[in-house]
């Protein structure tokens, strides 16, 4: 049996942009995915396209095994907001997430990027302990308070949004 080291340094894994053929199959991914929200496929689609640059696609075996979505704020050119991070039972456990993370800090379009903010409910384990162990991995700073309320912004229908904030000396060379 290989070990998930091994397997993740496999030459079939491949991190990129995505493209709009990816569209449905990374809707298919964050479907299986749970607890992520999921969007509708025009959503994943239109990020596919036009986030293109802020977003990474991991293959393993020509499967789609991770995402990563987000988008450079309009107000905080400083600040890179990750929407969403799958990733495929086939990769869990192989730290993909986390590369994936890298690779967007590593890109021309976050040149300028000091902070990465994302959104996640209490009880989304894997998601805190994805965020932790990135910053960790920096020595960055990360902090959290209540941002989009359970009451306030979503009618009592879905858990609070923390936002998360990690804050980085130097992205680029922290990657």
């Amino acid at each position: 049996m290989q070990h998930a080291r091994d397997l993740f340094r496999r030459s079939d894994l491949t991190l990129r942009k995505p493209n709009a053929e990816d569209g449905a199959d990374i809707w298919e991914l964050v479907r299986a995915c749970k607890p992520l929200d999921e969007n509708s496929m025009y959503c994943n689609l239109i990020q596919c396209d036009h986030f293109r640059d802020t977003c990474v696609v991991a293959e393993l075996d020509g499967e789609i095994v991770g995402w990563v979505s987000g988008y450079v704020l309009p107000h905080e050119p400083d600040t890179v907001f990750v929407w969403q991070v799958a990733v495929g039972e086939a990769a869990r456990g192989l730290g993909l997430g986390g590369r994936m993370l890298s690779t967007l800090l590593h890109r021309d379009v976050c040149k300028d990027v000091s902070k990465m903010q994302t959104t996640i409910t209490a009880d989304n384990d894997a998601s805190w302990a994805l965020f932790r162990k990135f910053a960790d991995r920096r020595d960055a700073d990360l902090s959290s308070e209540a941002h989009f309320k359970k009451s306030v912004h979503f009618r009592d229908q879905h858990n609070t949004e923390h936002m998360v904030t990690i804050s980085m000396e130097d992205s680029r060379a922290m990657a």
